[in-house]
Order: structure tokens, then C-alpha cells, then sequence
């Protein structure tokens, strides 16, 4: 079992991802430090796999232990393995947060950027799928309800239309609730790791705060080829209050 995260342990990782996000580096990229509404934690310049905050069997019965043990220390793992030995090869990149090389893919070398892209977005990713979730889920209310109400006609709608996004993505990908650049929600679905911040990649269209990981490794074990009953199940255990925090952070950018 997998322990939980303090909250003394989930401030510090808070403040390396805002400390990082401080930062300026490489002529070409923005600052977009604010952007690092979630905790991507750091040892010694390299980023490392963040804890999850709940044991790996406390979303069951929605989604089970063995499928979070593999995709959270396999899968997620690799994803940040493989993007530090990627920045190792150009150390200029090392301190830039990970919003930057992802939001300005294009001013990444060329020898690593499909590297960045791909394991870079599989760790940004994965790290705000295990924040938008909790054991029990919670309940969705206050401004975010509204703002979702204003933008999809009803809480219901926007639930439709973000479970269809995420079960017509063919292949892997994702599917998210996203703050665009004009204030307003809106949702999206990318393909593989990409996400909504990346340029040059996918239409970038803004700041997402919810994500649903499609891809098999996902749901396989429990679910099979069963996408749907995944996506049914998966809303169970949805974190509306760490949401709407997300979208609030997210207004302020």
C-alpha cells in the first residue's frame, strides 16, 4: 500500500514547482511560471516521480489497486526517466519549468523535443490526473459549477460532452476541462501525451484543470476494451474541490 502524502509533504513539492516556475532560462521561452497550478517536484534538478495522494487501493471499487500500482510506478516513471536523460543532454534546458518547454516546444532542440513532447507531456499529464482525483470523490458546487453551467448549459451537459470526448479519442490520449485564454471553459481532447498548453504541437487553448487518461493502460486490467464503463466509473472519484481550486488559480494567471 502506498502511503499517503502529508500536508506538509504536498506544500513543499507546491513551493519546488513554484520556485522552479521562477525561473528564467533560455532565450525563447515565455515565463510562464504561474502556470504550475499542480506539484512537479524536484531533487537536485531533476524532476522526480511525485507521490500519489492516497494509497493506490483507495479508489477502488471505481478504479482498482493493481492498475494504479503499475500506471502510477510504471508507467508515470518511465515518462519521468526518460524526460530528465532527455534535459541531461542539454543542460541549458534543466532549470526551466516544464510549463515553458511545453508551451514553446519549437524553441526546444530539435534532437530532444520529440522526447519533451512525449515524456515531458506524460509527466505533466499524469502528475495533475492524480490531483484531480480522490477516494470518494467530492461534490461539485460554488463558482466552478457555475462557470461550467454558464459554458455547457448544465453541469449534466458538460459532463456529456467531456465523457464524449473522451470516448471518441481513437487510440490513446486525453480528455480535458480546459481554461482558455479568454476566461471561458471549454472542453478538449489531445492525442498520445499532448495537452492544451503545447504550441506548435496541438491548437494550444489554454490551462487545463481536469484530465482523464484514456489510454489502455489506464483502465485494461478492470475494464478490458470497456472505455465507457471506465469514463462512467471514473467520475466517481473526481476531486471538485481540487478543480476548483485549479480554476481559480488558473482565472489568475
Amino acid at each position: 500500500m502506498n502511503r499517503k502524502v502529508t500536508r506538509r509533504q504536498f506544500l513543499a513539492f507546491g513551493g519546488a514547482a513554484l520556485a522552479g516556475a521562477a525561473l528564467t532560462g533560455s532565450r525563447g521561452f515565455a515565463d510562464v511560471g504561474p502556470r504550475a497550478l499542480i506539484p512537479l517536484p524536484r531533487e537536485g534538478g531533476q524532476f522526480v516521480l511525485p507521490p500519489l495522494p492516497y494509497a493506490f487501493d483507495e479508489l477502488e471499487p471505481h478504479l482498482d489497486t493493481q492498475t494504479m500500482q503499475i500506471h502510477h510506478g510504471k508507467h508515470h516513471a518511465a515518462y519521468v526517466k526518460n524526460l530528465n536523460e532527455a534535459l541531461a543532454k542539454e543542460p541549458t534546458l534543466g532549470n526551466q519549468p516544464l510549463e515553458s518547454l511545453l508551451g514553446n516546444l519549437a524553441a526546444v532542440s530539435e534532437t530532444i523535443r520529440a522526447t519533451v513532447r512525449n515524456h515531458g507531456g506524460g509527466h505533466y499529464n499524469h502528475a495533475l490526473f492524480w490531483e484531480v482525483m480522490r477516494p470518494g470523490g467530492s461534490t461539485l458546487t460554488g463558482p466552478l459549477a457555475a462557470a461550467i453551467t454558464a459554458s455547457f448549459g448544465s453541469v449534466e451537459k458538460f459532463k456529456e460532452q467531456f465523457s464524449r470526448a473522451a470516448m471518441t479519442r481513437f487510440g490513446s490520449g486525453w480528455a480535458w476541462l480546459v481554461v482558455t485564454p479568454s476566461r471561458t471553459l471549454a472542453v478538449a481532447s489531445t492525442p498520445n501525451q499532448d495537452n492544451p498548453l503545447m504550441t506548435g504541437v496541438v491548437e494550444a487553448i489554454g490551462t487545463p484543470i481536469l484530465g482523464l487518461d484514456v489510454w489502455e493502460h489506464a483502465y485494461y486490467l478492470k475494464f478490458q476494451n470497456r472505455r465507457a464503463d471506465y469514463i462512467d466509473a471514473w467520475w466517481n472519484v473526481v476531486h471538485w474541490d481540487k478543480v476548483a481550486e485549479l480554476y481559480q488559480a488558473a482565472l489568475r494567471l
